[in-house]
């Protein structure tokens, strides 16, 4: 089943649209432009959009009970806040690195922070994936990752479901709640070449990947446990970059793209690319941010 209903949430583009988050508490759909290391924040009830400048390269943002947000930025794991404008830094596992940033990143269901690398030239095996603890110590996950790429968790906490991009797949390990622990590594999604490259995703209330994907013009809903695909939505540009539920009911689907890289040709034929949409009333119900 395709829909192909969306909408283009406000009049404004990012170079690099990444890791859209619903904050249920201020009713604002937050969002990343990767490349200005910006976050920016919609209203959709007043139309107001801010924005914020982190000084470096801005990767992934998650909510803290706080208010404030733990944020992988180019140079490691800081906490933001948008209110006070700091950003105070916590750990910064790949300094000796100067050629890597941070890219896509989420909370686990026991509240700690995941974030992956890659190179600035995209150069394979670079990258890796850590996990930042409650203590602001980091555990080094999984190493030879070329572009980190979407994090989700299964309903009952028992899997971890990960995206190294140009791999063009989705895997599983089983995951520990109590230590973080993963293992088991096998694949659960596979797409083709015609798919283009998995990059950000999210689960649903039913346990299905909802994948966007990069120079693939589309989100697909996926069965983890199968490896079919059940719903697309296709999407006026290219390069979907991820996606999140939000909304009163979290039934409306924010999604990110980019406009980095494209030729001056394809930026004519693509006059939305780097918007933020949304499809709203999916029918599908997401799951709370941890």
């Amino acid at each position: 089943m395709n829909h192909t209903t969306w909408d283009v949430v406000l009049n404004y583009s990012c170079q690099l649209g990444e890791g859209p988050v619903w904050d249920a508490a201020k009713k604002r759909i937050l969002w990343l432009d990767i490349l200005p290391g910006e976050i920016h924040s919609f209203y959709p009830e007043s139309g107001e959009h801010r924005e914020f400048k982190t000084g470096q390269m801005a990767g992934a943002i998650a909510l803290l009970p706080s208010g404030n947000f733990i944020a992988a930025l180019q140079h490691g794991f800081h906490e933001i806040s948008l209110e006070n404008e700091t950003v105070v830094p916590i750990a910064d596992p790949e300094a000796h690195l100067t050629e890597n940033r941070f890219n896509d990143g989420k909370r686990d269901p026991a509240g700690r922070f995941w974030a992956g690398t890659m190179a600035l030239d995209e150069r394979p095996g670079a990258g890796a994936l850590y996990m930042l603890n409650e203590d602001g110590s980091v555990s080094l996950k999984v190493e030879n990752v070329t572009c980190s790429n979407g994090l989700a968790w299964s309903l009952d906490h028992r899997l971890l479901y990960y995206i190294d991009s140009p791999t063009r797949q989705v895997v599983a390990y089983d995951y520990e709640l109590g230590t973080g622990e993963i293992t088991n590594r096998r694949v659960v999604i596979q797409f083709g070449e015609a798919d283009g490259f998995p990059d950000g995703m999210t689960i649903d209330e039913k346990g299905m990947l909802w994948i966007a994907l990069w120079d693939g013009w589309k989100v697909v809903r996926c069965n983890p446990d199968t490896g079919e695909r059940l719903q697309q939505i296709d999407l006026p540009a290219a390069r979907i970059t991820s996606c999140t539920f939000g909304g009163d009911s979290l039934e409306d689907l924010y999604i990110t793209s980019a406009k980095t890289g494209l030729t001056e040709r394809e930026l004519r034929e693509q006059p939305l690319a780097g918007c933020l949409f949304v499809v709203k009333n999916t029918g599908i119900k997401g799951v709370t941010s941890n």
